[in-house]
């Protein structure tokens, strides 16, 4: 969750403190010393399906082991009709676990398993406090109704009333900690943090690492820096404990991160506050992020077709058995599978996808109508390496700002050398997109595979075309000419917002949804090039998406994970759980929306407000 505010390259939006940013000079030393490789055949050829799981596996707690078995018996004695695993992991305990664990073997089942509704319900009252429960809301200290120079450029009295109620919202989705967390941790699977967090909201109880990004957006739009500043030093102190942010912060999400956008998180930050010292204290801690992502099960080496060495990151978690938080879900798809290699190896695929934030959807597939060929670990992803591209130049900016030389020039190589890889790997000329790499399965660190056009993914995604979000793409004027023009014919532009992809099915990161995420980087990125096609583009997208979420919000009286971009107004579905509401991205991407490109007057907003 990234880049420099939509106001300004230069200055924060009070026009106080100059962004200490990538230079022109050596943007254009970037620029000038890659160039993209040549056009390819549509075609793709995805390697063969190994069945050896070797990676490493991180341990979980005895408590996130036993919560595994009480969902078990839960679906067997409650059905599957409204059952939610997760749900059965985030209790905390009464009483020790020893304990808990006798009770629950003496309680009496029948010949499947399954407990008695009122006996189970006894059980559960008696030995466990609710989900939740070790969250307790927390004022936020900088909130206020209508903050001081909020969104100047909504004149539209109805809009403006709205973006104050998606503003109030930040209050019913801050949170800390409870105590009670860090005197007895293991009565939890929540992780004790320093500071309040804002949560995605419904089932998501916790902090969230990429949802924190566009949170961050929202409340910076907000002016609620203290409150985003909080959510950075809770991050920070996760890779402190850790060595890098995890997914969540439970038990069970040890084992995986999500896209690494802290960096971005910073810097926005620091664009609008100028606060020197939250940049010297997240850059030892972005600096073991980026070891963390280009070291290892993470790092994968590509000879491109004119001979030279590539390093890429893609997507790897250290768990190869059931997510805790879905385990029952999954043990039914891997029962699809012959053999425990198999599974694991599933099971593998299962968390690295979780770890990508795109769980799930079709680009992971190597068979779109088969989930069980997930196959993300043999994927380098065009976004993520975009993210630690974006890391590397963050790095680049706050090296510069606290008088790091050594690492600014460490890194200004780091950053060079990752923009030629991509362009070398991921962009195709003649789509005018950037397209995922298929890898050998189980290749490694330590092995360089030759690059070949057929193993491209040609399908279109919204995140072929994330690159645009960055500076050193969205500045060439040549590249967005061609990204604008591909993107206007990809079939990605609905009526309400840009489809994930192409392919309808059953995940919900695949058509019709479209993610608050993608609209914010994609819509961000045209709008910061010097294209007018393209800046009318951004604009265009930004006012579907803000009348969808409007729409929806006054037939629901809440903000919604995801929305169906082929009808405005209509929220997503598919995936693994119910539709969720809340929600943070989604209130976050709204409002910097509306902070960016207003709403005039005399434009009415509705499904009938954008010209399609």
């Amino acid at each position: 969750m990234r880049t420099a505010s939509f106001h300004s390259r230069s200055s924060n939006s009070n026009g106080n403190h100059p962004v200490s940013s990538f230079s022109l000079s050596l943007l254009f030393l970037l620029l000038a010393s890659v160039s993209a490789s040549g056009t390819v055949p549509k075609a793709m050829s995805k390697p063969a399906t190994g069945n050896f799981d070797r990676g490493p596996v991180i341990p979980t707690t005895p408590l996130v082991t036993f919560l595994e078995h009480v969902q078990e018996t839960a679906l067997a004695t409650f059905g599957q009709k409204d059952f939610d695993p997760k749900l059965y992991v985030d209790l905390s305990l009464k009483s020790n676990l020893s304990t808990t664990v006798t009770a629950f073997h003496k309680l009496p089942r029948n010949a499947t398993g399954s407990v008695s509704i009122p006996d189970f319900k006894e059980f559960m009252h008696e030995y466990f406090d609710g989900a939740g429960n070790d969250l307790v809301y927390a004022e936020p200290p900088d909130f206020v109704p209508e903050p001081d120079g909020f969104l100047p450029k909504v004149k539209n009295p109805q809009v403006r009333a709205w973006a104050l109620e998606v503003h109030a919202l930040w209050k019913n989705l801050s949170r800390r900690v409870s105590c009670s967390v860090s005197e007895r941790p293991e009565f939890h699977t929540l992780l004790p943090l320093p500071g309040p967090v804002v949560i995605p909201g419904s089932r998501f109880r916790e902090v969230y690492y990429w949802d924190s990004y566009w949170v961050i957006r929202g409340l910076l739009a907000s002016k609620m820096y203290k409150t985003a500043k909080a959510i950075v030093t809770n991050l920070i102190y996760l890779i402190d404990t850790y060595g890098y942010v995890l997914n969540g912060a439970r038990a069970y999400y040890t084992n995986r991160s999500q896209p690494p956008l802290l960096s971005a998180m910073v810097y926005d930050i620091y664009n609008r506050t100028g606060d020197l010292d939250l940049v010297k204290k997240a850059l030892p801690a972005l600096l073991k992020e980026h070891q963390f992502w280009n070291s290892g099960i993470h790092k994968v080496n590509v000879q491109d077709n004119r001979g030279r060495n590539h390093t890429l990151s893609r997507y790897y978690a250290m768990w190869n058995k059931p997510r805790p938080e879905s385990s029952t879900t999954d043990k039914v798809h891997a029962s699809k599978l012959l053999n425990a290699s198999e599974k694991e190896q599933f099971y593998r695929e299962l968390a690295s996808v979780a770890e990508s934030g795109w769980d799930f959807s079709t680009r992971w597939m190597r068979n779109t109508s088969d989930f069980t060929t997930l196959a993300i670990t043999s994927i380098l992803p065009v976004d993520l390496n975009i993210f630690i591209l974006k890391m590397e130049l963050d790095i680049v900016s706050m090296a510069q700002i606290v008088g790091d030389n050594k690492t600014v020039e460490s890194f200004l190589k780091s950053a060079q050398a990752r923009k030629e890889a991509i362009d070398s790997v991921f962009w195709n000329e003649e789509n005018g997109q950037w397209l995922d790499y298929w890898i050998s399965n189980g290749t490694g660190s330590q092995e360089c595979q030759r690059w070949k056009a057929s193993n491209q993914n040609n399908n279109a995604f919204a995140s072929n075309f994330v690159p645009i979000w960055i500076d050193l793409f969205n500045s060439d004027t040549c590249i967005v000419e061609k990204v604008r023009k591909s993107f206007q014919s990809s079939g990605l532009l609905g009526a309400a917002g840009i489809a994930t992809s192409l392919t309808r099915s059953e995940e919900q990161w695949d058509f019709p949804n479209g993610w608050a995420p993608l609209q914010h980087m994609i819509v961000e990125g045209l709008g910061k090039s010097g294209s007018q096609e393209a800046k009318s583009m951004a604009q265009d997208i930004a006012m579907r998406w803000i009348n969808t979420n409007y729409v929806a919000y006054k037939e629901t009286g809440a903000m919604h994970e995801k929305y169906n971009v082929e009808k405005c107004g209509d929220i997503g579905g598919g995936g693994e759980y119910i539709p969720q509401t809340g929600f943070g991205w989604s209130n976050g991407v709204v409002l910097a929306f509306l902070e960016e490109f207003g709403w005039p007057a005399d434009l009415k907003i509705g499904c009938n407000g954008v010209l399609l």
